[in-house]
């Protein structure tokens, strides 16, 4: 069966699209399946996550880049699926990114303008980076501040991705002092549903994973209580760390290269902040699933939860462990030494989350 003859072929599809490009139906649903499985859909569902796609149009999408490193940019350049590629070639139109297009100067803002009016109330708005409110001066696009190119993009679009740390809690600009009188999107935009994918930056295919389920299902993903999707954000990275048997055994590493570091051992008295971290890291990982940062021997710092930046010192131990925490100054404190009975007063809890995630084996603890 060729492509042409089992994709959609509405004008503007996705499915026209892919069959344009000559991608075939068979590799179309071998696709289709490893996005069901990262969205966490029963297998089942494979043949209606492809027709939704195929029949979709491309979703106009329009990024916004403020105060920010491009790293959010530069890491899902590295997605894997679906890649930056197929996202954009296929899946999408990218109308505006100031790193990815091609156009610059007038042109660029007038590409963004009649994205705007041709998909207007449809369109997707990214945003990544956060956005001074002490100065307009600090950071402008075309001679336009941020907060200002932030409103008038919005009042069109179906709904906003902030994406990165930066967008969603007002990241390393907004930590103390905060010279630039740094915010998040939620902080301005009230009017719009609004998606937080966090992370400094965030994983590539966290990313792109939203961007399809918006696609597959014309709205956003259930979301807990700080916008994030609960796909992704919905358990800590301690509830699925390859290292929780040892945390569970009290067996912890003193210093990043001693003997228990070698072996593996939990990362809690150097400061890991997996506890108190939701997001996917220990699961979905990073560069097509090869690692995440602790798997490489650090600890995680938290990046993905508000204010991380001043939530205390990466290498200082949590106060507890186990149980989530809030992450404030508090919550981190130096020198914690992990006795018999806190481990004690903890066993319920740890048991309820052992129950929750896969079982581990030592040949998983070598890998």
């Amino acid at each position: 069966m060729t492509a042409k003859s089992s994709f959609g072929r509405e004008p503007g599809s996705v499915g026209e699209g892919l069959a344009r490009r000559g991608i075939s139906r068979r590799d179309f649903m071998k696709y289709c399946s490893g996005v069901t499985a990262m969205l966490n859909l029963p297998l089942s569902m494979a043949s209606t996550v492809a027709d939704s796609i195929a029949k979709a149009r491309r979703q106009s999408v329009i990024w916004l880049s403020f105060q920010e490193c491009t790293g959010c940019t530069e890491a899902i350049t590295r997605s894997h699926s679906p890649t930056l590629e197929n996202l954009i070639f296929d899946l999408i139109s990218l109308d505006y990114h100031h790193t990815l297009q091609a156009a610059s100067a007038d042109a660029a803002e007038h590409a963004r303008e009649q994205a705007m009016k041709d998909n207007d109330g449809k369109y997707l708005l990214i945003v990544d980076g956060s956005i001074p409110m002490g100065n307009p001066g600090y950071s402008t696009i075309a001679g336009i501040s941020n907060y200002d190119m932030l409103v008038e993009s919005a009042k069109g679009c179906a709904a906003i991705v902030a994406v990165g740390t930066c967008a969603t809690y007002g990241g390393i600009p907004k930590a103390d002092p905060n010279p630039t009188g740094a915010v998040s999107v939620a902080e301005i935009i009230k009017n719009k549903p609004i998606i937080n994918v966090p992370g400094c930056p965030p994983i590539p295919v966290v990313m792109t994973g939203v961007l399809v389920h918006f696609l597959t299902f014309g709205k956003i993903p259930e979301l807990d209580a700080l916008g994030r999707p609960k796909i992704f954000y919905g358990e800590t990275i301690h509830d699925r760390c390859y290292r929780r048997p040892f945390y569970d055994q009290g067996k912890f590493a003193k210093s990043f290269d001693d003997e228990a570091a070698r072996k593996g051992w939990c990362l809690f008295e150097l400061g890991c902040k997996g506890p108190v971290t939701y997001n996917a890291c220990a699961t979905t990982k990073w560069n097509d699933g090869t690692s995440f940062p602790i798997q490489s021997g650090h600890g995680c710092i938290g990046c993905s939860e508000p204010n991380f930046w001043d939530a205390g010192g990466f290498y200082k131990a949590l106060s507890m462990p186990a149980n989530p925490l809030s992450m404030a100054k508090k919550a981190a404190v130096a020198g914690v030494v992990i006795s018999t009975a806190m481990l004690y007063a903890n066993r319920g809890k740890k048991a309820a989350a052992k129950a929750a995630h896969e079982t581990t084996t030592l040949a998983d603890l070598e890998k």
